[in-house]
């Protein structure tokens, strides 16, 4: 049964990255200033991957024992808005619709990531590094933006 319901969540996980093959970053992106401090650009789908494996790894977890609907439903809206980041920030280029956007999703991780915690600490350590990485995109998001206030 794990397995299944690890799919289930890997599968919830292509929505963002959908998105974000449907909105790539491009030359828009490549000529904006950033900071010194930018992840190369290889690390991006590097890190991603390994984070969808362990957040569905430990949503497969979480499924498995009982009333677990508040952390799911927690879950699901952090899923979301990974999913809405990409177009707002590369669609739009709406860089500090995007920084919204982002803080919302630190704060649905950071949610999750103590609701599984409570429920399954394995299951809240395999969200720690989304929420470090999550931590990263913010940042960048808010410097980026700083940089570029007239792209």
């Amino acid at each position: 049964m794990f397995w299944i319901l690890f799919l289930i969540f890997l599968a919830a996980c292509a929505a963002p990255v959908a998105s974000g093959g449907l909105f790539a970053p491009g030359d828009w992106y490549r000529d904006l200033s950033k900071p010194s401090w930018t992840p190369p650009d290889w690390m991006f789908p590097v890190a991603w991957t390994i984070l969808y494996i362990a957040m569905s790894v430990a949503a497969a977890r979480i499924a498995l024992l009982p009333d677990t609907g508040l952390a799911l439903g927690l879950w699901s809206v952090q899923i979301t808005l990974n999913t809405l980041w990409s177009p707002v920030f590369f669609g739009l280029r709406q860089i500090f619709h995007a920084g919204i956007i982002v803080i919302a999703l630190w704060l649905a991780v950071a949610t999750t990531m103590v609701a599984f915690w409570l429920l399954d600490p394995v299951a809240g350590a395999l969200m720690a590094p989304y929420l470090l990485w999550v931590t990263i995109a913010a940042a960048l998001n808010w410097r980026v933006w700083s940089l570029n206030r007239e792209a």
